[in-house]
Formats: structure tokens, C-alpha cells, sequence
């Protein structure tokens, strides 16, 4: 009979402030850096370095059991390790090739058989929006590839620090599946919001930012 502790863990990537219960959780936020350093973090609140949405989350990071990783360069779990790897509106903040090396990541920290769980900002419900409203600013914004460039030394001290955040790529279901595919996962499934193949999900929240996102999972081989 194969043990408990064989079932795998299971990861998301990228959690911000909706860490799941139970599950390995994960974030690159300088936040999450920060949140080790309180006096710090003060400082640069008071010179307008950091916004108050930063130190709420700084906050919440002291508090709840958030671990630092670069995704992009590696998962702290070893091989085959996780049975579930979920991300959740994090894969449009990476460029083209970051998100592959994300993916290499998650194949190789997932166990064969093991499912990665994509949710992000649907291009196909933006475009959507943009046909029914005809509104060209509002659907450029709401794809927050745009941001306005760093004008004050404050602003540009602030990026240089923070970095940017907002969108480098952005996705439909069919794109996810072909990244899916051409980064070696197998059988993509575009899903509604609440299914899901991962046996017991709960506490995940499968309905996670419904009104925006795609989602998708698939296999490894």
C-alpha cells in the first residue's frame, strides 16, 4: 500500500494574498523580502517608496506561512516531488521566455501523471468587452500592459526597487494550451470556472477572479 507521504505536495506559484491552506505557498514580491526586515520597510513607507497596499502585504506575509522563490529560476522542492502545481494571474506578469523557463519548473518539481492548474486574464473576455463597448482606452487599460514611465526621481527610485508589475504577455485558452503543449505537457484542458480534475481540491479556490480569467490544466507525461 503506498504511503501517505508519497501522495506529493501540492504548490502555488505566485500566491500574492490568497495563499492556500494546507499547500507549499509561493511569491517573488520584494514585499515578501521586506517583510523580514519591518524596520526597513517603515523607512521606505515613510519616503513614499512603498505603497500602502505594500505594507499590507508585508504584513500579511509575517503572518501567514509565505516562502520566497523566482519561479522562473527555481522551485525550492525537489524532483517530482508535487503532485499539483497551481498559479493564479501570475503567468502574464512573465515575458515569453520566462514563462517557459517557469513551466521547465514546474515539469520538473511535478511527479509524472502530476497536474498544473493555470488561471489568468482571458484576452478572448477583454476583446469581448472592447466589441460590445467600442472603448479603446478602457480595453488598453484593462490589459495593464501599459503603465506610465517613471517621471520623478521618486517614481523611478520606486520602480528600480519594486520593478515593474504589470503585463508582459497576455493569453486566450487556445495559446495556453499551445504553451502547455510546446513546453512538454500533454492533454491541456480548458475548463469552466469550479471544475477541476485535481482530486479533492478544497480548500482551492476554483472559482478564483471568474469574471476575467481563463483556466487550464494539464498533465505531465
Amino acid at each position: 500500500m503506498e504511503k501517505e507521504t508519497n501522495k506529493g505536495t501540492r504548490v502555488n506559484i505566485g500566491c500574492g494574498m490568497t495563499p492556500t491552506a494546507g499547500w507549499q505557498n509561493f511569491d517573488n514580491s520584494f514585499s515578501l523580502k521586506l517583510s523580514k526586515y519591518p524596520r526597513f520597510s517603515s523607512v521606505l513607507y515613510r519616503l513614499k517608496l512603498i505603497s500602502s497596499h505594500q505594507m499590507e502585504y508585508i504584513s500579511f506575509c509575517k503572518t501567514n506561512n509565505i516562502k520566497w522563490a523566482d519561479a522562473t529560476k527555481r522551485i525550492p522542492l525537489s524532483n517530482g516531488s508535487a503532485e499539483i502545481v497551481y498559479s493564479s494571474h501570475m503567468l502574464e506578469h512573465l515575458d515569453k521566455n520566462e514563462a517557459s523557463l517557469f513551466l521547465s519548473e514546474a515539469k520538473r518539481v511535478l511527479k509524472p501523471g502530476g497536474i498544473i492548474r493555470l488561471v489568468l486574464p482571458d484576452l478572448a473576455k477583454s476583446i469581448a468587452g472592447y466589441n460590445q463597448h467600442k472603448d479603446a482606452d478602457s480595453f488598453i487599460e484593462s490589459t495593464l500592459m501599459c503603465v506610465p514611465n517613471p517621471r520623478s526621481f521618486s517614481q523611478r527610485l520606486r520602480t528600480a526597487i519594486v520593478g515593474n508589475r504589470h503585463h508582459l504577455w497576455m493569453y486566450d485558452g487556445h495559446s495556453l494550451s499551445k504553451l502547455l503543449l510546446a513546453n512538454g505537457f500533454v492533454n491541456p484542458q480548458i475548463l469552466a470556472s469550479g471544475e477541476t480534475n485535481i482530486t479533492e481540491p478544497k480548500p482551492l479556490d476554483l472559482n478564483e477572479r471568474e469574471e476575467e480569467s481563463v483556466y487550464i490544466e494539464a498533465y505531465k507525461r
